[in-house]
């Protein structure tokens, strides 16, 4: 049996060899399809662990009270969430001054979303987040000091003119490769002393993680005024077994802080630091499914030539089919060899198009600062749909080419 198999092979590399054009466009075919299936889903495979690594750097320990829920759909559907009256800064800091839970909390506001950053000459994009936070913001938020001091609960007391910025404005600002610490910068009218430099937490789907500043949250009370403008709370536990007793102990303190009777609903959301990621991660899969779609579609396109190639190589081979069976091989045989032919194309395509996926795959994952990744799951399965295609392509032409009477196939010219 072993025997039989091995010389099926040869025989079927012989084949190949002397129709090696139609194989190689055939084999193409099929290797596009397996690439556009392995490496648009290891693509997805990147962005969802880089959406878990952004949006779960606070750590599962963290969340934050708002006047909104979250929106991330993909399409015309999915429903916008409730806004809910601001929160005041009133009202975040009786939150604050009465959560009496193990954990530590903050609060921070959006000063601007389009700020602009001057050092000298040189001048960001206006497109820079200016976040007012006081001295626990850093803790709550899951950024992490890189150079400097954080701000003081005095800087906050006093509304001082210091900032802290991301690691991504240090090259737009200082291109002759100063130290930043302690130059004065200007954001927007004002001027603001850098105290500290945050380490690099990426950007990726972009988010901007980097292109940030913070300043302290009185400051921005006093310079950035608005008088729509909602704070928001970040709370950060001492592990994740206490997260839900956390929440509850949260969500009483404030409908408290806020005087909702108790018939009513909250008038806030909680959000959990992971909830962004699950619903991006969610959406994605709708991704996922036409990226599948697409890979199936190419792949059909390559079955049937596949197949079309397999009837023309029995037509052209009658001869040999027929020599084959006076010399005593028989209907299972010729259907054996044929179907191991187009098997053997199949396959050979499809390592191609799994090694051009993971090639794929593996340069976006470089964007995103993710280390190399071998999709085990993605080539087991390319591997075992090219066996699938070749099956299905090379069935009816060997089941062809064992039906052939063997006089008929001698006589054929």
């Amino acid at each position: 049996m072993k025997n039989l198999f091995t010389e099926n092979i040869k025989i079927s590399l012989n084949s190949i060899k002397g129709q090696l054009l139609r194989t190689i466009l055939t084999a193409l075919i099929i290797a596009i399809g397996i690439w556009a299936l392995v490496g648009i889903l290891t693509s997805i495979d990147v962005m969802k662990s880089s959406i878990s690594t952004n949006f779960t750097s606070m750590g599962a320990n963290t969340f934050t009270i708002r006047n909104r829920g979250l929106n991330v759909q993909v399409g015309k559907k999915g429903k916008h969430p409730k806004p809910f009256r601001a929160i005041s800064f009133d009202e975040a800091e009786n939150f604050v001054k009465d959560f009496n839970f193990p954990a530590i909390a903050s609060v921070s506001t959006m000063a601007s979303g389009t700020g602009t950053l001057k050092y000298e000459s040189q001048q960001s994009n206006p497109n820079i987040q200016v976040i007012g936070g006081d001295e626990n913001y850093l803790a709550t938020s899951g950024y992490e000091m890189g150079s400097g001091r954080n701000f003081s609960a005095q800087d906050n007391t006093d509304a001082n003119h210091v900032v802290m910025i991301g690691s991504e404005l240090i090259s737009v600002l200082f291109k002759s490769n100063e130290n930043p610490i302690d130059k004065v910068i200007s954001i927007g009218p004002g001027k603001y002393k850098i105290i500290g430099v945050l380490k690099s937490k990426g950007t990726g789907m972009g988010f901007g993680g980097d292109k940030i500043c913070i300043i302290p949250l009185n400051n921005a009370r006093q310079y950035f005024p608005d008088p729509n403008m909602s704070y928001r709370i970040n709370v950060l536990g001492k592990n994740a077994q206490q997260m839900n007793a956390a929440i509850n102990e949260a969500t009483g303190v404030f409908r408290i802080v806020r005087k909702i009777p108790l018939s009513e609903e909250d008038n806030f959301d909680i959000v959990k630091s992971d909830n962004l990621a699950n619903m991006l991660i969610d959406n994605i899969k709708k991704v996922t499914y036409g990226a599948t779609a697409i890979g199936f579609i190419t792949l059909l396109g390559a079955a049937i030539g596949l197949m079309n190639i397999m009837l023309v190589s029995v037509t052209e081979r009658t001869r040999e089919i027929g020599i084959r069976k006076a010399i005593g091989a028989t209907g299972k045989v010729i259907r054996n060899q044929f179907l191991m032919e187009a098997i053997v194309i199949c396959q050979l395509g499809g390592l191609f198009g799994i090694l051009l996926g993971i090639i794929t795959g593996n340069l976006i994952s470089l964007q995103f600062g993710i280390g190399f990744i071998v999709p085990w799951e993605w080539i087991f399965f390319g591997i075992g749909l090219c066996l699938l295609v070749g099956l299905l392509s090379g069935i009816i032409p060997a089941i062809k080419a064992s039906k052939l009477d063997p006089i008929e196939a001698l006589r054929f010219e």
